[in-house]
């Protein structure tokens, strides 16, 4: 019997060094990323310009050995770059230094990180009429803690839609009726912009408590940490997701006014970017927004109502 029970513990021990080996051939050798190479494009930085044509906006590019993936890290805006490029938009006015984090990730989720400083000027003021809309600004009265509330206009023809990547014509492949897409975790939603910057998304207003869903494109919605909602061709409808905050700011790249969202914030359907032109405002309580998705495949179109 003791004999019996050598040879089944012998097994045993060469099963678990098999498996060892299988793991090693899979992953090889883990290495944690190293010599980070980190530079910075500042958008029309020349000799005369340094710090680059008043855009703010910087484009960082990261290398390294042993790593297959890179994220970029500004206060709450993370963005993840596979390709080792990312960019930002700084809209503090004039010239002011920030610190950028890169994450360089390497085989069995192993990662090194680096930070990197630069200088870029800012020069973008947005129009008075435009914070007024967007968050109830007071010139008269500038320091006022203020803000506004905003949901899809879901009783409009065309308040969501798609069309190519700049485009001008809204939903110009495809555009819903009203109230077409009840029930998908969409129309539920609210949108809060105070004065300090702080976005807050509400993904139910009508719970007490912070549980509701989102609606969004499948390719991106991993983005957002939660699982589960229904799969509906490239969508995914009422996906759970509690209410969340990021931050907001007004940036005018290309001369193109834009609501820039840090971290997850997104609008009406979840794209994987976060950057919305502001299309036309010239309606009362109305705007309506148009952004690129993550893949650059199509334009994705909202039209958005403050609640008074």
């Amino acid at each position: 019997m003791k004999k019996y029970n050598h040879i089944i513990l012998s097994l045993l021990v060469l099963l678990v060094i098999v498996s060892c080996q299988d793991d090693d051939q899979q992953f090889g050798e883990i290495n944690a990323p190293s010599n980070i190479d980190i530079t910075a494009e500042i958008i029309g930085a020349d000799s005369e310009n340094p710090n680059g044509d008043g855009s703010g906006e910087v484009i960082f590019t990261a290398k390294a050995d042993n790593a297959i993936s890179y994220g970029f890290v500004y206060q709450s805006n993370k963005k993840n770059a596979p390709s080792g490029s990312a960019s930002f938009i700084f809209s503090t006015l004039g010239v002011n230094s920030y610190t950028i984090s890169v994450i360089a990730y390497g085989k069995g989720g192993v990662s090194s990180s680096e930070t990197f400083d630069v200088e870029v000027l800012a020069t973008y003021e947005p129009p008075v009429e435009l914070k007024a809309k967007l968050y109830d600004f007071d010139p008269n009265n500038p320091d006022a803690a203020t803000s506004k509330t905003w949901r899809i206009k879901s009783s409009v023809p065309g308040h969501f839609g798609l069309g190519p990547v700049g485009g001008n014509i809204p939903v110009e492949f495809f555009g819903v009726a009203p109230e077409e897409k009840v029930g998908v975790g969409m129309y539920d939603d609210r949108y809060i912009f105070d004065s300090d910057g702080t976005f807050k998304l509400i993904t139910n207003v009508n719970n007490d408590d912070t549980s509701g869903t989102v609606f969004g494109r499948g390719a991106y919605v991993d983005q957002l940490g939660s699982s589960g909602g229904t799969p509906n061709g490239d969508d995914i409808e009422n996906l759970p997701l509690e209410d969340f905050q990021s931050t907001w700011q007004l940036i005018n790249p290309g001369g193109a006014e834009t609501i820039s969202l840090s971290g997850l914030g997104f609008i009406g359907y979840y794209t994987g970017t976060h950057n919305y032109q502001i299309f036309d405002r010239s309606e009362p309580n109305e705007m309506t927004l148009k952004i690129t998705d993550g893949n650059s495949e199509f334009d994705w179109w909202f039209i958005i109502t403050s609640e008074e």
